[in-house]
């Protein structure tokens, strides 16, 4: 490792945080998201699909743990896998509000559940898998450096999905390293296999996502016509200049680059704010807000 991913290291541990309320049972919108059926069931997808593709991350992880006998690095992975389990449990949560409205979650969590976990690693090899893994984890954690940028994506959000959304957020900036370095060092991926990795999971992710919302929104009982329009402005919500997607690019063509190591990605806005709210109060909802009025947000 470099320099500069040891300090990154240190200055990011990863702290499993355990047994948290959010209050994912309380009064929430359907359309959460400032009223917004897409933007809601957008985020509404990437919770059913977390679940499952938490679960694969850490299979596919724990395939070589049985040839690492470095301990800071079996610590990390254990720290990781608890993160994930964590995550795993409150999108759980979070998906039971959604069965309150009818949603069928179970039927589309299998979906992804047999794609990756059945699929992917009856079809590829572990290497391979471990190499989508990480393509992946890049995606989510740069998802997650923009969730605290004065962009402000969730400001018209319900304040305890956000408070969710923002702690998943800082928890995988903190693991975001643990499954490349597994890949790197223990899998021996190279270069090639690991960018066709992210090819793949680039066309893959979207279109899990866009498969799951669609059908989220065709639930709601729009029709084919409308869920159209809504696509539309959806689009240009994602893609304008200052969008969702937009500021992200710079992060998402990192990976490409030969020596590439996602600590050397070590600027998280809020990182710092959350950790110090969070840590006074032990409340991610508070942490979230508080963390919000110091970012000015």
């Amino acid at each position: 490792m470099s320099t500069d991913t040891i300090k990154a290291t240190a200055k990011h541990p990863i702290v499993p945080r355990l047994k948290l309320q959010f209050g994912l049972d309380g009064d929430i919108p359907k359309y959460w998201m400032g009223g917004d059926p897409f933007q809601s069931r957008f985020w509404d997808a990437l919770s059913i699909i977390f679940p499952p593709g938490e679960k694969y991350f850490m299979n596919c992880v724990r395939d070589f743990r049985d040839q690492i006998n470095d301990p800071k690095l079996l610590q990390e992975i254990k720290d990781f896998n608890l993160q994930e389990a964590q995550h795993s449990m409150v999108h759980r949560q979070d998906n039971d509000r959604l069965r309150k409205q009818g949603v069928d979650v179970d039927k589309l969590t299998a979906f992804v559940d047999n794609m990756l976990n059945k699929d992917y690693r009856s079809k590829y090899s572990k290497g391979y898998n471990l190499a989508v893994t990480s393509a992946l984890e890049h995606f989510t954690s740069i998802i997650a450096h923009s969730l605290f940028d004065k962009r402000d994506i969730m400001k018209h959000a319900d304040h305890r999905v956000r408070a969710m959304y923002n702690w998943h957020a800082i928890e995988e900036v903190e693991h975001k390293g643990v499954a490349y370095d597994v890949m790197e060092d223990y899998a021996k991926v190279g270069y090639f296999k690991r960018v066709a990795a992210l090819v793949h999971a680039t066309v893959m992710f979207p279109v899990t996502i866009h498969r799951v919302q669609h059908a989220l929104l065709k639930h709601d009982g729009f029709t084919g016509w409308q869920r159209l329009k809504l696509s539309a402005k959806g689009i240009v919500w994602m893609f304008k200049p200052g969008g969702l997607l937009q500021p992200m690019a710079k992060a998402y063509w990192q990976y490409y680059k030969p020596g590439y190591h996602p600590w050397q990605e070590t600027e998280q806005p809020g990182y710092e704010q959350w950790l110090a709210a969070f840590n006074a109060s032990g409340d991610p909802v508070k942490a979230s807000e508080e963390t919000r009025m110091a970012l000015a947000l």
